[in-house]
């Protein structure tokens, strides 16, 4: 696949732009460049803690200029979903963070402890007793929309592993036998696709680029589009060199994919399975 045909690019954020707090130093050139060459982008998080504003903000607070078309997060294709799928649902229950439920309220649904849909996210704040509630309105057959697969989420604390969405999952299915109807983040191609069919983009001119084999690069295999791996964050070499479906390009940081994606790179490099570009 050459990169020459690229017209978009999908672009994770922890672990492929910044980590944490700290923004990785090839970002600015890369963002840079992406626009000099009139290359779209879109940002991609799985993360649904912080509301479309709150995401802009620490956007801006690390560097990154972004506006509000360039931002998709699971909540959002979990509204996309919803509005798609189930246009007469107006009543949630909202299991995660009060910013999620704040958006979903701007976007119209009424938050509701007699829901008539249930979505289930994740946030250090929620309490046993808010996921046995979700859980009873479950297992009475309400629509069930998850907002991401991940089981577990970086955290600082010392001796904690912290569970996110994809385990509470896993334990309203072992008390109710149900499984979500949909879950919308990373890897489900949905969040990418949206933005294929309103810009008329086909899987051949779009690059998925993050750090993560289990979510970012099989996006990019189920959206049927290439998949850049960077090791900034969460995979090494070897993990990748090992993977089962190696990612289409292997890059050490984005400064490597910036120096091919520049007016100066001669002849764009094709694509060869795990192929590791230093």
């Amino acid at each position: 696949m050459p990169l020459h045909k690229i017209r978009h690019l999908f672009l994770d954020l922890d672990g492929t732009l910044y980590r944490g707090n700290t923004l990785l130093e090839p970002t600015r050139p890369f963002l840079d460049t992406l626009k000099r060459r009139n290359l779209g982008f879109t940002f991609l998080t799985n993360n649904a803690t912080k509301s479309r504003r709150d995401y802009l903000a620490h956007l801006r607070k690390l560097g990154i200029d972004a506006t509000d078309d360039q931002l998709c997060s699971s909540a959002h294709a979990a509204l996309h979903y919803l509005r798609k799928t189930r246009p007469d649902v107006r009543r949630l229950l909202v299991l995660g963070s009060s910013s999620l439920a704040q958006e979903l309220t701007e976007s119209g649904y009424e938050i509701s402890d007699t829901p008539e849909a249930v979505i289930v996210s994740w946030d250090p704040r929620v309490t046993f007793d808010e996921i046995c509630h979700a859980a009873w309105w479950i297992a009475r057959g309400l629509p069930y929309i998850a907002t991401h697969p991940d089981a577990t989420c970086p955290t600082d604390r010392p001796r904690r592993l912290m569970l996110e969405c994809g385990s509470i999952c896993a334990a309203i299915a072992n008390a109710t036998g149900r499984h979500p109807d949909k879950i919308t983040g990373k890897p489900d191609p949905l969040m990418v696709q949206s933005v294929m069919e309103q810009q008329n983009l086909r899987p051949d001119q779009v690059l998925v680029v993050g750090d993560r084999l289990d979510t970012d690069m099989a996006l990019a295999r189920n959206a049927g589009a290439p998949g850049a791996l960077v090791l900034t964050g969460c995979t090494d070499a070897a993990a990748a060199a090992s993977a089962p479906h190696p990612p289409d390009f292997v890059f050490p940081d984005i400064g490597r994919l910036t120096r091919i994606l520049s007016d100066d790179c001669p002849s764009p490099l094709p694509a060869r399975a795990g192929c590791m570009y230093t």
